[in-house]
């Protein structure tokens, strides 16, 4: 049973929360007794996916903008009179799995960085404020990779890594913590669409999996709300991956 009380009164901001891993965690947060905005893009939904839930409220907003996402946090820290919990997860599409560690992928890795600095830093003024201040960056799917693509996964989990790392050490002193989850495998829509066009890519993942099966979004969520909770008070600067362990590492 969800304890109402462990996240209550804080306030989040969850993004590419229309569906998926970032639906999965809005809604596990508000049952905790968080205060949240989805954000997504103009066409998915997200305001009138959460229209009826408690809780949680859907704002459309262009998650690839750093321009547009400044202000969607100013507007959220404002409407919220604060913020407590940032949660960025960003959906960069690609016309097929990335393969290899080359420009394309340094490329996306960049754009990654910028976007979730962007969140970060105009977060920051307001998180400094709270008691409670989280950061929690989501990695990139397996399915953003191709079967033969391991070493293009490692080095994007690398990136993530080094990436948070520097924001725990950026924010520590104002007793915020800033850690990643990195998902597996996990059964979203972005990752069905994919593995319906690439059922080997499938095979592969669950047979790579100790667990023997693909995840499911809300198992990154309860990862993710031990990490906006105090539970994980003293937790920053590292990662949690959540595949249902990995065989031959």
């Amino acid at each position: 049973m969800a304890d109402p009380k462990r996240l209550y009164g804080l306030k989040a901001l969850v993004l590419n929360a229309a569906d998926g891993i970032g639906e999965a965690i809005a809604r596990t947060l508000v049952k905790h007794g968080a205060t949240v905005i989805a954000a997504d893009t103009a066409n998915s939904g997200v305001e009138q996916h959460f229209a009826s839930v408690k809780g949680i409220t859907g704002k459309v907003a262009n998650l690839t903008d750093p321009g547009q996402l400044t202000t969607l946090v100013e507007d959220v820290a404002e409407t919220f009179g604060g913020l407590d919990i940032v949660v960025n997860d960003f959906l960069l599409r690609q016309q097929a799995p990335l393969a290899r560690v080359d420009e394309k992928l340094e490329n996306v890795l960049k754009q990654r960085a910028t976007l979730a600095l962007t969140v970060c830093r105009t977060a920051l003024p307001y998180l400094q404020k709270s008691p409670a201040g989280r950061i929690i960056n989501i990695g990139f799917l397996r399915s953003f990779f191709a079967a033969d693509g391991n070493e293009a996964c490692a080095r994007a989990v690398q990136d993530l890594a080094n990436l948070t790392r520097a924001l725990a050490a950026e924010t520590g002193m104002f007793g915020i913590t800033a850690n990643y989850v990195q998902p597996g495998a996990i059964m979203t829509p972005e990752s069905r669409e994919v593995f319906r066009k690439d059922p080997a890519l499938r095979d592969h993942c669950i047979k790579g999996s100790a667990a023997r099966r693909l995840g499911e979004p809300v198992d990154v969520a309860k990862v993710v709300l031990f990490l906006a909770s105090d539970d994980a008070v003293f937790v920053s600067g590292t990662g949690i991956t959540v595949d249902g362990g990995r065989l031959g590492r």
